[in-house]
């Protein structure tokens, strides 16, 4: 039990920790390129992992057994959560992040597909909830589709099947090899992208193309320093949630992480005045119900546990 309040103690502080992160690119990301964010991140994430593997006297192996479902596994992040941190600078924090936790039932899906298990009845019915919710939240219309608000639903269908390929490599794969491959390929595409949109002239510059183009800032300290702090911060969440569910009942941690959702709400209102409307936060409530209903199925049959433990690398 003490083990389990402990890994509680660190999911909360994880969470923590990505909201503030969170928070501070949604602040920065008008004044800076994401692609400096992210791959400064990812350097910083590198570091601490491996200082972390040394504190804890774990054997270093970074390498991979399955070097192109590593390579897919990285691309799938890289890419996801770049569209993740485009949606946070045009819509509500929370709805964004709500919008996110969609990701267990695209697990749910792939878990069929790809693993082989069974999908019943009561969770198609909780599918179902949940993509209600989500429709609460976009409040889609024909002739008015907010393309921001399919971005952090697009993070969480490559989340998902990102997480449903380490469950399969995770015989040969562990969760630090796993998380440095996705840190290595962030490094490598951020800087790739970074080059390629440099070097042309383009035209057509839509307004999320902006937050990729824009100048590498190396001579405004502040942003330097809150760039860091983002890259420290966002890696000290990982290493919470790897230490989390290393001592702690993952049944018991994983619907801890919907707190993240009550952080982005109180972040987003107190440091961007954003307050979602009556049926937002009746998809919110909708979403978490039908998620950790998921969770605790999918635990109770020991066949598909996916958590966030490499969430936001």
């Amino acid at each position: 039990m003490d083990n389990n309040f402990a890994g509680v103690g660190l999911i909360v502080l994880g969470m923590f920790f990505f909201s503030i992160q969170d928070i501070l690119i949604k602040l920065i990301i008008v004044d800076t390129s994401l692609l400096q964010i992210l791959v400064f991140r990812a350097v910083a994430g590198c570091i601490l992992l491996i200082i972390f593997l040394l504190y804890t006297k774990r054997t270093i192996t970074l390498g991979s057994a399955y070097p192109k479902i590593a390579i897919t596994r990285g691309l799938l992040f890289f890419f996801g959560f770049m569209l993740f941190y485009i949606s946070i600078s045009k819509i509500n924090l929370a709805e964004a992040t709500s919008l996110f936790f969609v990701s267990p039932f695209f697990m749910t899906i792939f878990s069929k597909l790809i693993l082989k298990n069974y999908i019943g009845l009561n969770r198609i019915f909780s599918l179902l909830v949940g993509f209600s919710g989500t429709l609460l939240i976009i409040k889609p219309e024909f002739n008015n589709v907010n393309i921001y608000m399919l971005l952090p639903i697009l993070c969480a269908f490559t989340y998902a099947l990102s997480m449903t390929l380490a469950k399969k490599t995770s015989d040969k794969d562990n969760l630090f090899q796993q998380t440095f491959h996705i840190y290595l390929v962030a490094i490598v595409m951020g800087i790739l992208i970074h080059v390629i949109l440099n070097s042309l002239n383009l035209n057509y510059n839509p307004d999320g193309l902006t937050l990729l183009t824009k100048t590498w800032i190396v001579d405004d300290l502040t942003i330097l320093f809150m760039i860091f702090f983002i890259s420290i911060i966002g890696s000290l969440g990982i290493i919470s949630l790897i230490s989390a569910y290393r001592i702690g009942s993952p049944i018991i941690n994983a619907p801890t992480e919907y707190i993240l959702l009550i952080f982005a709400l109180a972040g987003g209102f107190i440091f961007f005045e954003e307050l979602p409307d009556f049926y937002s936060i009746i998809g919110m409530v909708l979403i978490i119900l039908s998620g950790i209903y998921i969770v605790f199925r999918e635990n109770r049959r020991n066949k598909l546990f996916v958590t966030k433990t490499t969430y936001r690398t």
